[in-house]
């Protein structure tokens, strides 16, 4: 099986919110035994307490295969401060928390130890998940192997060759989900606006975005000539996208605006340049 070897020595999670659970249902899909899944949770779930066998809030084997922080990044050192005595080579740290670079996860461990820092989306609750990652030199090519399995289990993965890449990818796939759910609500309001009832405006904007993702996902997917397909000469889809597509304001603009302010945010966060004040997000209905 896929997760045999991991299984074997056993695979520790701490945290079990959205990303947690994704994990370790993705895990137990995968056919890992759910006497080697251990999860640290200070409040766990109803679901994560329904999974028999899963060993919860119990001491972690001696030399366990991985050890995943799925924490908020607020809490990480604090959360990996009793952790030392798993570090120096053979048990791999494996960090989705959000913003945390390798650096500061290095100092909570001996020398030696394998650290990779991952970054998931969202999709990841529904398996559809593309995972960003970086790793550090103590990393081997057989750890690399069996550790990577854990993210893949719930979406695609992909290796970055620089850690300075991940704010941009942070700001790009990590918060993307959000903007596409924002652009249907957006929608959804539009043709409400335009005398759509609104259960049925939003029906229309959820299952477009919806279909036009899948067709995205196909094999050689080209989202340019989708777009030039769909455009025809002097029609509506033209019509509307001579706005969408405007130089100034359009979708371009607002996306590099969009994606420049997350990233920045997130190099904050990182502690990569000094915290500016905070801007507030205000959601405006109507």
């Amino acid at each position: 099986m896929i997760m045999d070897k991991l299984a074997k020595r056993g695979v520790c999670l701490i945290g079990c919110g959205f990303m947690g659970k994704a994990l370790v249902e993705a895990w137990l899909a995968k056919g890992m035994p759910a006497g080697s899944i251990y999860v640290r949770d200070p409040r766990p779930s109803g679901w994560l307490q329904s999974q028999a066998g899963v060993n919860i809030n119990e001491p972690f084997p001696a030399s366990p295969a991985a050890i995943v922080i799925a924490t908020r990044p607020q809490i990480v050192e604090k959360v990996l401060a009793p952790l030392g005595s798993f570090g120096g080579g053979e048990t791999v740290i494996l960090s989705i928390a959000a913003s945390k670079p390798i650096s500061v996860l290095e100092k909570q461990f001996p020398d030696g130890t394998p650290i990779i820092r991952a970054m998931p989306n969202l999709p990841a609750t529904v398996g559809s998940a593309v995972s960003t990652f970086v790793a550090n030199e103590a990393l081997t090519a057989s750890q690399k192997v069996e550790a990577l399995k854990l993210i893949a289990a719930f979406g695609s993965v992909v290796e970055l060759p620089d850690e300075d890449l991940l704010p941009v990818v942070t700001a790009l796939s990590g918060a993307g989900p959000a903007y596409v759910f924002a652009m249907a609500e957006a929608f959804a309001a539009a043709g409400a606006r335009l005398g759509l009832p609104e259960d049925l405006a939003h029906e229309l904007a959820v299952r477009t975005v919806a279909g036009a993702g899948r067709m995205l996902a196909q094999p050689d997917a080209d989202a340019t000539g989708f777009r030039v397909a769909v455009t025809s000469k002097g029609g509506t889809t033209e019509a509307g996208m001579l706005e969408f597509m405007a130089d100034e304001n359009g979708i371009q603009d607002l996306a590099r605006r969009t994606v420049e302010a997350a990233a920045e945010r997130c190099k904050e966060l990182s502690g990569l340049k000094p915290a500016e004040q905070p801007r507030t997000l205000r959601l405006v209905r109507d």
